[in-house]
């Protein structure tokens, strides 16, 4: 890569693959989680990322590219992290790893988006700028559903 354009591209390939990854793991993290509360914010952030893929198709699309993934090798980290933490975790400990391994997918997602979005506006991509700033948004807002989830009722 040695443009923004490349590296905008890129990063949108990355980011495809990583919502790809994450809608295939939600389903495991909803069914491993006991708080009822909990299970209900992963399965609702299901939905948001089915539409957040769908979203990317049309991003995709502002530069006339198919949409299609390059593996991402921080989201599979992150998703072998939360792997590990259903094969071991128990009780308390299990829906408190959980939710802090799911924000850990919100802050890389929230890293991504705030880049994508920026590089869209300096490439004078305003449809793609107004598009990531939506997902950009959702995933600020889910972030901040866990840290509330976490302060009120997981982590007690």
């Amino acid at each position: 890569m040695q443009t923004l354009e490349e590296l905008f591209e890129h990063t949108l390939k990355d980011i495809y693959y990583a919502e790809n990854a994450i809608a295939k793991a939600l389903p495991k993290v909803s069914k491993a989680v006991k708080n009822a509360e909990l299970k209900k914010a992963v399965d609702h952030h299901l939905e948001e990322t089915k539409g957040q893929i769908e979203t990317l198709k049309k991003v995709f699309k502002t530069i006339g590219k198919k949409a299609e993934g390059e593996k991402c090798d921080a989201a599979e980290g992150l998703l072998k992290e939360a792997d590990g933490l259903m094969e071991e975790g128990k009780g308390i400990a299990l829906d408190a790893g959980l939710l802090a391994a799911c924000q850990a997918v919100e802050h890389y997602e929230i890293a991504r988006y705030g880049s994508l979005r920026e590089w869209a506006k300096v490439l004078g991509n305003e449809e793609a700028h107004v598009l990531l700033s939506e997902i950009l948004d959702q995933e600020k807002a889910a972030n901040s559903k866990l840290t509330n989830l976490a302060v009120t009722a997981i982590n007690k």
